[in-house]
């Protein structure tokens, strides 16, 4: 990936959670949301937005209404970048991320006993 290219990720990522977390009056949306990663195309005309979601019960709800939002959320990045042209957005449920929190979950609910030291061995 080209310098120009991950600079270009690193802003429309910072950009995009300023948009959702301040600018966004969605009450639906209130859940932690973070992007994990953004991937522009090299035509820089399409985005893939990777986003986790606190709640995994949430995730698909959150990812879709995102989705319906992705006309005004390419305006408002349109007032924050200088780009010759907006891309697409596509967000994207972060598999990574949700498998992390399920195995979380899954350690959390183990009942282990702690092991007893010995100390004369």
């Amino acid at each position: 990936m080209s310098n120009r290219q991950e600079r270009a990720n690193s802003e429309i990522q910072k950009c995009l959670m300023e948009i959702i977390k301040e600018k966004m009056n969605d009450p639906r949306l209130n859940k932690i949301i973070t992007i994990t990663e953004t991937k522009l195309s090299k035509d820089f005309r399409f985005c893939k937005v990777k986003i986790s979601v606190l709640d995994v019960k949430e995730i698909e709800n959150v990812t879709n209404i995102l989705q319906k939002s992705a006309g005004y959320i390419k305006k408002e990045l349109a007032k924050m970048i200088d780009m010759p042209f907006m891309p697409s957005l596509k967000f994207e449920v972060d598999k990574g991320a949700v498998s992390t929190m399920r195995v979380e979950e899954i350690l959390k609910n183990l009942n282990i006993p702690k092991e007893e030291e010995n100390d004369g061995e």
